[in-house]
């Protein structure tokens, strides 16, 4: 179920293992360079479907699109030049995106709102993967509990701050994922992964709106 790889050096069968995973509708379990992540390919609705359940019905915007390039965005979401600057400033980098997904991508992945998270991690191991995939990968933050993280919505439309999920929920080791059901294949660069969070731009309108404060620092 673990395949340790050098994240400088990942052996091609292993990417090409994990690859067939994703495309046949697995999920597998990565490092980024926030936290571990539970990932399926965003061309797999059996996957979508399956990690949507492993998620223990979380809110669809814990969900990010891991992209390899900017031009991955393009093809799921609308961007001006103005969001594309400050993405291209940003990254690769502990930063995700809400933009306005284009027409298709919300049936694709079974949106209930027209806007996405995508960002691009500094971590050889989910790029790598997303360039032998061929296509970005469906994420959520993995996670201890089954239970919920709510966001503080009064209504529907209502902006609203994310809370990151507390420490002691994320995980370190890879070794530590082989408990939770359902994954087919974690891939182990060897080294504990720090506990800590991406910080969540929305860029769906006017200004920006900082919705979770992480690790990436904002204004940058």
């Amino acid at each position: 179920m673990i395949e340790y790889v050098v994240p400088g050096n990942i052996d091609d069968r292993v990417l090409s293992r994990a690859a067939r995973l994703l495309s046949g509708g697995g999920i597998v379990a990565l490092p980024t360079d926030t936290s571990w992540s539970l990932t399926c390919s965003s061309a797999s609705k059996d996957g979508i479907k399956k990690l949507k359940s492993l998620s223990g019905g979380r809110d669809e915007r814990h969900f990010t699109l891991l992209c390899s390039d900017i031009s991955q965005f393009g093809e799921l979401c609308s961007m001006d030049n103005t969001r594309f600057r400050l993405i291209r400033r940003l990254s690769p980098g502990p930063y995700v995106f809400i933009l306005k997904t284009l027409p298709g991508t919300e049936k694709a992945l079974n949106l209930r709102r027209r806007e996405a998270g995508v960002r691009i991690p500094d971590h050889p191991i989910p790029l790598a993967l997303i360039k032998t995939l061929g296509g970005p990968l469906y994420s959520i933050t993995a996670k201890r509990t089954a239970a919920e993280d709510g966001f503080q919505d009064e209504e529907e439309g209502t902006e609203s701050r994310m809370p990151p999920l507390p420490r002691e929920e994320l995980f370190e080791g890879g070794w530590e994922l082989e408990d939770i059901n359902g994954i087919d294949l974690i891939i182990d660069g060897g080294e504990e992964q720090e506990r800590i969070f991406s910080t969540i731009l929305d860029l769906s309108g006017d200004e920006v709106t900082l919705i979770r404060a992480g690790t990436g620092s904002w204004p940058a």
